[in-house]
């Protein structure tokens, strides 16, 4: 796939996501037209666009806006050929408790994002979303799962327009802003961790990881498709031993809807589901393609008939040991 003079836009540019798919594409497409970063938090532009300055990246754009703004978003994407949307309210605890701050964002604000890109001339849209969406529990996992069915469904309100929207599911990214290895690394100093429950687990990939997946979805989306990662889980205990095995552990139970394990594909969703190889993908219950064509393009295998992808059940994990490693990799190189 080529990037060259494409114009890029990452809503919610500039979270953790955000500044790896900026640097990536830096990196790899440096022949890109533009590449604009969308967020609504002027102070994080503003560190931003000292890691990523003008004077090294001639391409780059910041342009401030929030997805809840309609008009805003038909503006900013006036001659920009690809959206990548990461702009959401995240955090599981807060929307429990400002519901319609978090509806506003993660549902209205996919709503917005499908209005301006069907507006204007944009090609691709790829959506983030996340394990919580799967089976939700908590208001931010309805939110997502909504948002997943407004841009599912978006590829059959198109008309003749070509653009393509899909997808990409995935779990916990190993050192996001706010994510459970920074914050015990934090907590390490006063010798305690809090672990909501002991035996939770979750799945784990990395920035890099979750870049690769918005470039997969990019490059190969018919349209409709969610796209989720094989990728390994991990206990929280195991976590704690491999950040602070000195610290003593403090059980606080679980937060307001909080799950135990985590989810990314559902029995229900079996019907649905391909293995790709690398990747699962659903596929939309109605299709605007031929299932035998996506199929015989990727070798596309349907799962078995009440095939579930659980955190908890997963074949694959991360143990102490490998997420020492995997902390030094992708979150501090100076972790010992």
């Amino acid at each position: 796939m080529t990037l060259e003079n494409k114009s890029i836009l990452i809503t919610g540019g500039t979270g953790s996501l955000g500044k790896a798919l900026t640097k990536h594409i830096f990196e790899n497409f440096p022949k890109i037209k533009k590449l604009i970063i969308l967020s609504r938090d002027e102070q994080k532009q503003f560190q931003m666009a000292q890691e990523f300055p003008e004077s090294k990246y001639p391409q780059i754009r910041f342009f401030l806006g929030d997805v809840r703004d309609q008009e805003r978003l038909v503006r900013a994407f006036q001659g920009v050929d690809i959206v990548i949307h990461a702009a959401a309210m995240k955090h599981v605890h807060l929307a429990e408790y400002n519901p319609d701050e978090c509806i506003k964002t993660n549902i209205g604000g996919a709503q917005n994002v499908i209005h301006a890109a069907l507006q204007t001339k944009v090609e691709n849209v790829v959506a983030l979303s996340t394990d919580k969406a799967c089976a939700p529990i908590n208001l931010y996992g309805a939110t997502k799962l909504t948002s997943d069915k407004l841009f599912v469904a978006a590829n059959n309100i198109k008309g003749n327009n070509p653009i393509k929207f899909s997808v990409v599911r995935y779990g916990n990214v190993m050192g996001s802003n706010g994510s459970v290895i920074p914050f015990f690394m934090k907590k390490r100093s006063e010798g305690k961790l809090p672990i909501t429950d002991a035996t939770m687990t979750r799945f784990n990939i990395s920035l890099q990881g979750g870049v690769d997946m918005v470039m997969h979805a990019m490059q190969h989306a018919w349209g409709g498709e969610i796209f989720i990662p094989k990728i390994p889980s991990y206990k929280i205990l195991d976590v704690a031993a491999a950040v602070a095995p000195e610290c003593k552990i403090e059980i606080i139970g679980i937060r307001p809807g909080e799950k135990i394990h985590e989810e990314m594909i559902t029995s229900s969703d079996s019907y649905n589901t391909y293995d790709l190889g690398k990747y699962y993908t659903i596929l939309p219950s109605v299709p605007h393609f031929k299932i035998e064509d996506f199929i015989a393009d990727f070798n596309a295998v349907k799962v078995p008939e009440g095939f579930n992808y659980n955190s908890g059940d997963n074949t694959e994990w991360d143990d102490v040991e490998t997420l020492k490693e995997l902390i030094k990799e992708h979150v501090d190189s100076n972790f010992n």
